[in-house]
């Protein structure tokens, strides 16, 4: 009974590991990731769809990123919903093809990324934590039920809070990656 809380306990906690890195992935480091536009809803026909689904998205260098759209009437929807996503540039549009040209980050910008980053790890940090309070509960409800002895309780509760202590101290060193990749000129 314990191990599969724990167990569950463990999958819960990757998953926000997981939910923490691809958050990362939206913000800018010192070269552009196309990842900065994945958010971005393009309407088509009626429907949001994600810009990925509606064209190519590639980084051609380090400063840019060239949006060509599959459909020619795609082009300024696309353009509209980049100036609307407010990502801090400029859609340049050719008629065909969309570019969108980033300028070096200042160290005032990386900072505020750094800030940014600091405020996803604190909320995975919570969502650890809340994960290890439910955990806890279930431990405690069998405790209840006199399911299981009080040294198991104690044990459990233990091995439980070791569990979040790893998982806590994976989002710190995924923030200290994401920090000095931010930093990094």
């Amino acid at each position: 009974m314990l191990n599969e809380i724990f167990n569950h306990t463990k999958e819960s906690m990757e998953k926000s590991i997981d939910a923490l890195r691809r958050d990362f992935t939206t913000l800018r480091t010192g070269k552009v990731t196309t990842s900065i536009v994945d958010h971005i809803k393009v309407d088509y026909y009626g429907t949001p769809t994600a810009l990925t689904q509606v064209g190519n998205v590639i980084a051609t260098d380090a400063t840019t990123i060239t949006i060509t759209p599959w459909e020619k009437n795609l082009v300024n929807k696309i353009e509209k919903a980049i100036q609307e996503a407010n990502i801090g540039v400029n859609p340049n549009n050719d008629g065909s093809v969309i570019k969108l040209f980033f300028p070096p980050m200042t160290v005032e910008q990386r900072q505020n990324i750094v800030k940014q980053a600091k405020a996803m790890s604190e909320k995975a940090k919570v969502a650890i934590r809340n994960i290890r309070k439910e955990s806890n509960d279930q431990v405690k409800k069998l405790e209840k039920e006199k399911a299981v002895s009080e040294d198991e309780i104690k044990k459990g509760l233990d091995e439980i809070q070791k569990i979040t202590d790893g998982y806590i101290i994976k989002v710190d060193e995924a923030l200290k990656v994401k920090e000095a990749d931010i930093l990094k000129v």
